[in-house]
């Protein structure tokens, strides 16, 4: 007999995650990119709002997590890598496929990484790595809104295209630290206000630009996340070396 608990409201929306990504692929192959990018925003919410339901209604599992991870997989991390050869790579042949298939094979080793490195159940403020979909808003915003409108040159999308699908890949399998979406209560606004404004001011700026932000707003989330580790990385170690010399 099946069983019903409290669990299954979050699974069924982690469920819907899925199978939106499911449904982007079918627009892909039928070459609907909007369709596909509008179905990706869809499993995006989903998978937004079944870790918040699973937190309210007390039911996070280790189950839940698994299921999550798959279903990412598959919305943050096939449909993109099939957008990228359906609408670039495929006139590279096997190349093509490699290329793009490098968000998808870096996005379930950072998966797969944050599965087994950490507790998925806390509510975080840092990622160690691009999130795996926020890499595909960064790659999908590009095709959308850059690549196939030809709002840039066609030797500098030539460029782009690889230069985004690999920041994104290899974003998502360092260990560079990224921010996590604000939380919307008062300690964290207080104790992370910068963070919250630019978050807040890049979700206006795309409602307003019709989406044509959202790219930009990924190209300053990733290299600023970039920047402030390798400031903090090493102004910690200049501080190491100066305690040094001054015993010295």
């Amino acid at each position: 007999m099946l069983r019903i608990t409290r669990s299954i409201v979050p699974n069924s929306l982690t469920l819907a995650n899925l199978f939106s990504g499911f449904i982007a692929i079918i627009y892909v192959s039928q070459d609907k990119f909007i369709f596909a990018a509008l179905f990706i925003l869809l499993a995006a919410i989903f998978d937004m709002i079944d870790g918040l339901t699973a937190r309210l209604v007390q039911s996070a599992s280790e189950f839940g997590v698994q299921l999550d991870s798959l279903s990412d997989v598959v919305s943050f991390g096939v449909v993109p890598s099939f957008m990228l050869y359906k609408i670039y790579f495929y006139q590279y042949g096997d190349f093509g496929l490699l290329i793009s298939g490098l968000p998808l094979i870096c996005g379930v080793l950072r998966l797969a990484r944050f599965n087994v490195q950490t507790n998925a159940f806390q509510d975080k403020i840092f990622f160690t790595g691009l999130a795996i979909p926020s890499a595909a808003f960064f790659i999908v915003s590009y095709l959308i809104f850059y690549h196939t409108n030809n709002l840039l040159p066609e030797k500098v999308r030539e460029i782009t295209i690889f230069a985004v699908t690999i920041i994104a890949s290899l974003s998502m399998v360092s260990t560079i630290k990224f921010y996590n979406a604000p939380r919307p209560n008062k300690r964290y606004i207080k104790q992370y206000p910068f963070v919250t404004v630019f978050f807040l001011v890049a979700l206006v700026l795309a409602i307003v630009s019709k989406g044509l932000s959202i790219f930009p707003f990924f190209i300053v989330y990733i290299f600023g996340s970039i920047l402030r580790h390798y400031f903090l990385k090493y102004s910690h170690k200049l501080r190491i070396y100066a305690k040094i010399f001054s015993k010295s």
